[in-house]
């Protein structure tokens, strides 16, 4: 048979077949349609509120197209910079974790009269390490649960994922990292001094991933203000004074009380500027359970209980020192400054800066009158 009658014969042949009926719309056909149409809506919401958050940079993003390059060719950092590692540390923050190696060197110096400066500088790093690891989970978090956006964050440094192109997961490993050098450093404050400091560190940590990590971290319930000035203000100048003496001591916990208060004011400061932002995203910051008003009478009576303990507890245990209470004076703009703002998101920055440089003076002033004791004593 010739090829050309061979083929019509096919085609005919096709075409008289009978077509596939369509499946009868029945409600287990119309379920299963609707859910893989729920997930590839869902998968499509999910990239655009990814890329809907980034600052466009002329270049073009892995979310860009479905089908680009993954998030994972970008490396293990996936497109941070040097700037933006230190953007995402926050010096700006670091008084919270230099202040607490600051009270142990300066309790070990009038206690004990001798001091390492290698082990203070490694405690240092050790301390500015774990607090950047906060910082940089804090920014991972926020971001991930929408809490952070170009609406309620006007300033680049303090959202960095949401206002540069790049990956969630490199922050997470940035702030891993952060935690994982620090240990090494720790590894030689462990040889020299045993393992009390160790055990301290360790509950440290598990206290940063409840804090900033997990599904639901404690910095978003009314406990995160406590939980970031016991373990900043409490745990580190322990663990710095066992380090730096050799000794265990509970009597450091209640001498680094104006240091839990101070540096949970730093996060009470912060949630209540943002009673707004947290309210919206589901946070039940100690902020947003007062409200406002409360939020600030209660912020008023910290910050006179704060000056307070440093007094008392000069007057009690270092009564030598007591001279070195004047610098107490020199906190009145930066404490004054607390009492004139209002506490919303437009004059944030100003309390944060406030409250920050209230920390680092009455901090300086009570480790003086500490100091001072200790050069008043040897002098005796």
């Amino acid at each position: 048979m010739p090829d050309n009658v061979q083929e019509e014969k096919t085609a005919t042949e096709q075409e008289a077949a009978p077509k596939p009926r369509p499946k009868a719309k029945t409600p287990q056909n119309k379920a299963k349609a609707k859910e893989e149409g729920g997930k590839a809506h869902g998968m499509v919401s999910t990239l655009k509120k990814r890329t809907g958050t980034r600052k466009s940079s002329g270049k073009p993003s892995v979310f860009d197209d479905a089908e680009g390059a993954s998030g994972a060719s970008r490396g293990l950092f996936g497109g941070l910079t040097p700037k933006l590692v230190l953007q995402l540390a926050a010096p700006h923050t670091w008084a919270a974790s230099i202040m607490p190696v600051f009270l142990a060197m300066c309790l070990t110096a009038a206690d004990d009269g001798m001091l390492s400066s290698l082990m203070v500088i490694v405690l240092l790093l050790i301390s500015i390490l774990m607090q950047s690891a906060v910082n940089t989970f804090n920014d991972y978090q926020d971001f991930v649960k929408g809490a952070d956006t170009r609406e309620n964050q006007d300033d680049p440094t303090d959202a960095v994922l949401v206002y540069n192109d790049i990956e969630p997961y490199g922050v997470r490993n940035l702030a891993v990292v952060f935690i994982v050098i620090a240990f090494l450093l720790g590894i030689y404050v462990i040889v020299s001094t045993g393992w009390i400091p160790l055990v301290i560190a360790l509950i440290g940590v598990v206290c940063v991933y409840l804090y900033s990590g997990g599904p639901k971290p404690l910095s978003y319930f009314p406990v995160g203000e406590l939980v970031s000035g016991v373990v900043m203000g409490g745990l580190i100048t322990m663990a710095s004074y066992t380090a730096l003496t050799g000794q265990f001591s509970w009597w450091v916990l209640l001498k680094s009380l104006p240091l839990i208060i101070g540096i949970g004011l730093i996060m009470f400061t912060n949630n209540t500027c943002d009673i707004e932002k947290d309210r919206k995203v589901g946070r039940a910051t100690l902020s947003v359970s007062l409200g406002r008003k409360d939020s600030v009478i209660a912020y008023h009576s910290l910050v006179f209980l704060w000056i307070f303990l440093i007094a008392l507890l000069v007057v009690i245990f270092y009564p030598t020192g007591s001279l070195g209470l004047l610098f107490l004076l020199a906190a009145y703009p930066p404490v004054l400054g607390l009492f004139r703002n209002p506490f919303v998101h437009e004059t944030r920055q100003a309390a944060m800066s406030a409250i920050t440089s209230a920390n680092v003076v009455l901090g300086f002033a009570y480790g003086a009158a500490i100091l001072l004791s200790g050069i008043v004593v040897v002098g005796l």
